[in-house]
């Protein structure tokens, strides 16, 4: 129930930031080729009902006169059972601050041989500071296993 709470607060918060911009294009900011991305994050297991601290680490390369970018994600839940993910990422910027990333991959359990396929969206909204952004994260995964659901704080950076 907990997590239902903290998905309405950041909906609402990103939805109004969305409503209070202004439409006149002011671009005093720079595309940046190349991004670094770090994501720290409380991650929810609806099957097991259990939560556990997530840590994402993203490259992605834009591609050029496009606010699409391809790369590659890790991404690490401490919990019992050490959860890793390795994927491709496709990023999409529609809007300046507005971002979202899919990425198809593969799953697997410290110490155990058995790889899975598994699939995240995550949807950030970034606040810019130089060539650093930060902002609220959302994300939701599915393999075989379970899904999970990861609210959390994004950093990138942008090279």
């Amino acid at each position: 129930m907990k997590i239902t709470i903290y998905i309405a607060i950041l909906a609402s918060l990103i939805s109004s930031n969305l409503f209070a911009q202004n439409t006149e294009h002011n671009h005093t900011h720079s595309h940046h080729k190349n991004e670094l991305g770090i994501a720290n994050s409380l991650v929810y297991f609806t099957n097991a009902e259990e939560l556990a601290y997530g840590l994402h680490l993203h490259y992605i390369r834009s591609l050029p006169h496009s606010k699409f970018g391809l790369g590659l994600g890790y991404e690490r839940v401490f919990d019992e059972h050490g959860h890793n993910t390795f994927g491709i990422v496709g990023g999409y910027s529609p809007m300046e601050r507005l971002h979202l990333a899919v990425s198809p991959g593969i799953t697997f359990e410290d110490g155990s041989s058995e790889v899975n396929f598994a699939f995240h969206f995550e949807t950030s909204y970034g606040f810019e500071i130089y060539d650093f952004h930060l902002g609220p994260l959302l994300e939701f995964a599915f393999d075989p296993e379970d899904i999970h659901i990861s609210l959390g704080i994004h950093v990138g950076y942008g090279i």
